[in-house]
């Protein structure tokens, strides 16, 4: 029953491999099945309790030796009959280092927690034909769900039945537009992000309605997957912590002889009282310590997380401010942090000629110019007509709030919107003067999306966009000056280069069709509608990239920082992009995709990822390899992320960086600092922060050892040469 390709099988083949049927399982088989494959839980394999992480903080070797100095000073206390300031003082000092480290270390270990948090708890189920609801936990392979608006889904599972079912993948997947469903079979090799039959566990059902039978339940699932990375990953002390330790033992080493040395000369040589001597060793201890250095470094820390909070970076680990400081490599997604992710229709082509839209972002404000000079759409029938396709042929909305313009749906289609907008096409005008009669949504493996509507005379029409070589097949004609005449290969491959062309300026490129329809047709069959098109235009829309980014990469050069660009977007969208903001370096090794990094063994990556500048196409998988190689040849590595599925890569890097805005609260709880504002910039700007924080630490550290000298050098002298102690422990505390 443990298949992984149920999308690319029919679906009575699936009922019956999961043996069940559309009335589902009967209460005794869903028990027997329970008990095979167990609860549907994210289970953690390697949970630590609050109680070990709270105990993990005084396992230093500088809490070690304190603890042994304030036992030291108790027992000299007790015998004197004196009051045990000095316990409480050296106690005290130990407890809030161990309070801060537990509050810091327990906070970081909720990301499986946060994707528990994302499964169902309840969900309706058949069993025996009847309807019922059911904790989610209770759900087996071959468990037949109900599934309507606002639902969760609480397990993966193949589609029975869907009704105009729209799904909201964008936690799995990172896709930031909601996906259609439908029931067709799909090839074995399609990926998660497009199995358009099947519904995954943590997702929401934003509209319609679905019957589907569970195929995998828990650790299982797509998102069991990924908290089984998460879990894996082996996380490594900060550099801070790890500094802080090898310099303990060495201090502790010291320290213990000596103390010992000094203890025998005077017990053996100047035949010392033992208590006297006790104290003498307390105090060598204390003096040993620097342990004004925790609570020194918090300080420090807390000032530097304060001040970066300040410039959007909200830094959830204490320690993860120095490894800031360290950082040599930062790993940045493309969309939203280096650029704006509000994509703006920027060239079109229309009737052969190239035609530049002026304006960026969803404000409607901006002119066509063809050659320099300004060109009015409402004069322009085929520009015209290109527009209004697609404002039509389209879900999304603009909306006006303070002068600040958004859009409602995918940045895609809002990008279209505000297009004709800047023509002076309103979007509600077109849509009540063009009412909408039926529709097939897009979907990823069409790359298509049609809609049909009425038109003031009566008739009825087809708008069709998509990608280019997609629309083209099914295009017999060509719309030119206000006529239509037959589509020839030399046009096709005419605009075929004009795609080319766009794309490598890093322009994702849509292409605009439409059909007249018979206006007494009211049935509509997708093949019949979208076959025997008119080919109108091409529109090119970018991405543009933050203005502060170039500047930001350029300071990260100077510094001796590598900036690392990771997208799932095509190379040559990647690579444009990379050439605007100065990140590329062209060499023969300089771009990846994930295909390269498929084919390439750990070994192969470690020897070329030196010089790669750009990953494109790459899945959260790859993410993960990247971040592990770059450490492996010795970097600190800065990775970000939003979906999901970036936990993994987010815990393996050495900084995982989680976008405030657009991330999840898994990958927020995964990652060691979150930006406010999704920006590349303030990466750089905290990594610059973290700088100088470490400088601050290490001025510290000198002060603290070069005081702790004097003062041990200063008691050993003493008791060697037999005079009295100068300082009992309590003084080298204060002091």
């Amino acid at each position: 029953m443990e298949r992984e390709a149920w999308h690319a099988i029919e679906i009575e083949s699936v009922l019956e491999s999961l043996g069940t049927s559309r009335r589902g399982l009967s209460e005794e088989e869903a028990r027997r099945r329970l008990e095979e494959y167990g609860p549907n839980e994210l289970r953690e394999e390697k949970r630590v309790t609050p109680f070990q992480i709270f105990i993990g903080q005084f396992k230093s070797i500088l809490v070690i030796i304190l603890i042994l100095s304030a036992i030291v000073s108790a027992y000299i206390s007790m015998r004197k009959g004196e009051a045990y300031t000095d316990t409480y003082v050296i106690f005290a000092i130990v407890v809030m280092n161990a309070v801060l480290g537990f509050v810091q270390e327990y906070r970081a270990e909720q990301a499986v927690e946060a994707l528990k948090r994302m499964v169902a708890p309840h969900v309706l189920v058949l069993r025996d034909g009847r309807e019922e609801s059911i904790e989610s936990k209770n759900l087996v392979p071959g468990d037949i769900i109900l599934l309507e608006a606002g639902s969760r889904v609480p397990a993966d599972a193949r589609l029975l039945e869907a009704v105009n079912l729209r799904v909201d993948e964008a936690a799995l997947t990172g896709e930031s537009t909601p996906v259609a469903k439908r029931l067709d079979v799909l090839s074995p090799e399609v990926g998660v992000a497009d199995r358009s039959n099947m519904v995954f566990m943590g997702t929401i059902i934003t509209g319609g309605r679905a019957v589907a039978v569970v195929t995998t339940t828990g650790m299982r699932t797509e998102f069991g997957k990924i908290a089984g990375m998460v879990q894996a990953v082996e996380v490594e002390e900060p550099p801070l912590k790890q500094k802080m330790e090898r310099m303990g033992r060495q201090l502790g080493l010291i320290s213990v002889i000596l103390t010992i040395f000094v203890f025998i000369v005077g017990v053996v040589v100047h035949e010392a009282e033992l208590e006297t001597m006790c104290m003498m060793a307390g105090s060598l201890a204390v003096s040993a310590t620097p342990e004004g250095l925790p609570a020194g470094l918090t300080i420090t820390l807390a000032l530097g997380v304060t001040r970066m909070a300040r410039q959007k970076a909200i830094v959830r680990k204490l320690a993860s401010v120095e490894t800031l400081g360290s950082t040599t490599v930062i790993c940045s997604d493309k969309t939203g942090t280096l650029t704006k992710n509000e994509m703006t229709v920027s060239r079109i082509l229309s009737r052969g000629r190239v035609i530049n839209v002026t304006g960026a972002g969803y404000t409607p404000e901006g002119e066509f110019l063809l050659e320099g000079d300004r060109l009015d759409p409402k004069d322009d029938g085929d520009l015209e007509l290109l527009l209004r396709i697609g404002a039509l042929c389209n879900d999304a909305h603009l909306h006006e709030s303070n002068g600040s313009w958004t859009i409602f749906g995918d940045p895609t289609e809002g990008a279209l919107v505000a297009a004709a907008a800047k023509a002076g096409m309103q979007s509600d005008d077109l849509k009540a003067r063009y009412p909408r009669v039926g529709e097939f949504p897009f979907e990823s493996a069409r790359k298509r999306m049609s809609t049909i509507h009425a038109t003031p005379d009566g008739g009825k029409v087809a708008y069709v966009k998509g990608a280019p070589e997609i629309i083209l097949e099914r295009c017999v004609g060509i719309y030119e000056g206000g006529a239509v005449r037959p589509l020839t290969e030399e046009d096709r491959e005419r605009v075929l280069s004009a795609m080319r062309g766009m794309a490598r300026d890093a322009l994702r490129v849509l292409a605009m069709a439409y059909r007249e329809l018979p206006s007494t047709l009211e049935e509509f069959e997708m093949d019949e509608v979208e076959s025997g098109l008119t080919f109108v235009g091409l529109v090119g829309m970018i991405d543009p990239p933050r203005e502060e980014v170039p500047p930001a990469i350029k300071l990260c050069k100077q510094a001796g920082i590598r900036s690392v660009m990771v997208t799932g977007d095509h190379r040559l969208t990647a690579v444009a992009i990379a050439r605007q903001i100065g990140m590329l370096e062209e060499t023969p090794r300089s771009v990846l995709t994930g295909d390269d990094l498929s084919r390439m063994s750990d070994d192969d990556l470690d020897e070329v990822i030196e010089e790669v500048r750009v990953f494109a196409r790459v899945s959260p998988e790859h993410k993960m390899r990247i971040a592990q190689s770059l450490k492996r040849n010795g970097h600190i590595v800065a990775m970000t992320g939003d979906g999901v599925n970036d936990a993994p890569a987010l815990k393996a890097a050495d900084i995982g960086v989680a976008m405030g805005i657009k991330g999840t609260d898994v990958t927020k709880e995964a990652a060691d600092m979150i930006l406010e504002d999704d920006n590349f910039a303030t990466i750089v700007r905290a990594v610059r922060g973290g700088r100088h924080i470490y400088d601050n630490i290490t001025k510290y550290i000198r002060l603290m050892l070069a005081a702790n000298f004097d003062e041990f050098m200063e008691i050993t002298i003493v008791t060697l040469l037999g005079l009295p102690l100068p300082f009992l422990p309590i003084h080298v505390l204060w002091v």
